[in-house]
Order: structure tokens, then sequence, then C-alpha cells
């Protein structure tokens, strides 16, 4: 009796094994991706910090290339008061900046 329900249960361990690696690679996939999404958002943000820094000092043309610099693409470029505000996109991912000039 055990021989045979032995043999009924030998494939059982592969079944498992090949589930668990499934979800190990697409676990990995989505952290892979979710990495890859927060990249994108930090770099947005960092190229428009330096395209709002840059447009104080040298405007909106000193603004886009340093955005373009850093892989991103000036949206906006205005000027508030003494102040500059920016919106820069990398990817499908925007960020806004303001910067000013210290007193």
């Amino acid at each position: 009796m055990r021989a045979s329900a032995r043999r009924g249960e030998a494939g059982q361990a592969v079944v498992l094994v090949l589930v668990v690696v499934v979800f190990a690679v697409f676990g990995a996939v989505a952290v892979g991706r979710f990495a890859a999404r927060v990249h994108t958002v930090e770099q947005a943000q960092v190229a428009a910090d330096a395209a709002a820094l840059a447009g104080v000092i040298g405007g909106e043309s000193s603004a886009a290339a340093l955005a373009r610099r850093n892989g991103g693409v000036l949206r906006s470029f205005r000027v508030v008061g003494d102040d500059v505000l920016v919106t820069v996109s990398v990817g499908d991912v925007s960020a806004v900046a303001r910067a000013g000039r210290a007193p």
C-alpha cells in the first residue's frame, strides 16, 4: 500500500518547485519595474532642480539646456517674483522645482 501511495505523490515536489520558480520570476520582474519607476521619478526631480537653478542665473534657455543634459524636457518656465518655477518631464513623469536668488 505504501509503495503505490508514494508513486502517486512522486510529481508533487516538481509542481511545487515550478510554482515557487514562477512566483520568484514574477517577483523579480515586479521589483525591477518598481526600481525603474523610482529611478525615472528621481531623474525627473534632479533635472527639474537643476533646470530651476540654471534658470535663476541664465534664464529659460539655460534651464532648457540643463534639463536636456539631465535627460529631461523643459515643459514650463515661469518667473514668479524673484523665483523661477519649472516643470520638467522625463519619460511619462513630470517634476516641479522652484529656485530663487538668496538675498
